[in-house]
């Protein structure tokens, strides 16, 4: 009856232990300590999900381990805020950038509209009136109808379609 009890024992003991791994004779080892820095990572086969304390491991110095990382504290309120205010402040940029990159390209579409119009006034072959730097009206010449197409033809090949 002794010796059921001592096996029930050392079963139930071993149920308990958070870690499970193999040593160098391929033989199981459970423990509720962690298996020594020699065993290689694929040779753990159990291991505890989350730290057992807050603290984490402790050495015999009572120092923290360098080898486990303490865990990060939840963030404040102040820290939420700057953080939030952060991302808003980026949001806002970024929102900025979109609109004036909208607002060019509306300026655009416009410039290049006016500029097929214009080349389909050029294309008409009807006369133009203009005025010249002292305010006198006159009409313009075959030559300048050419420059001017050829200048509208060079805008309308930046515009896109």
């Amino acid at each position: 009856m002794l010796s059921v009890c001592v096996v029930l024992c050392a079963v139930a003991a071993s149920a308990h232990a958070q870690y499970v791994w193999l040593d160098a004779k391929g033989a199981k080892q459970f423990s509720d300590m962690p298996p020594p820095a020699s065993i290689p990572s694929k040779d753990i086969l159990k291991a505890p999900t989350r730290a057992t304390s807050a603290a984490g491991p402790v050495t015999s110095m009572g120092e923290t381990s360098a080898a486990t990382p303490l865990p990060k504290a939840p963030l404040s309120t102040a820290e939420k805020n700057a953080d939030f205010n952060k991302r808003k402040i980026a949001q806002a940029e970024l929102d900025k950038k979109a609109s004036d990159l909208a607002k060019v390209n509306a300026d655009n579409a416009k410039n290049c509209e006016r500029a097929r119009e214009y080349k389909r006034v050029l294309d008409s072959g009807d006369r133009i009136g203009q005025t010249d730097k002292n305010g006198d009206r006159g009409l313009m010449s075959d030559d300048q109808r050419a420059q001017e197409s050829k200048t509208v033809k060079g805008v309308l090949d930046g515009c896109k379609s």
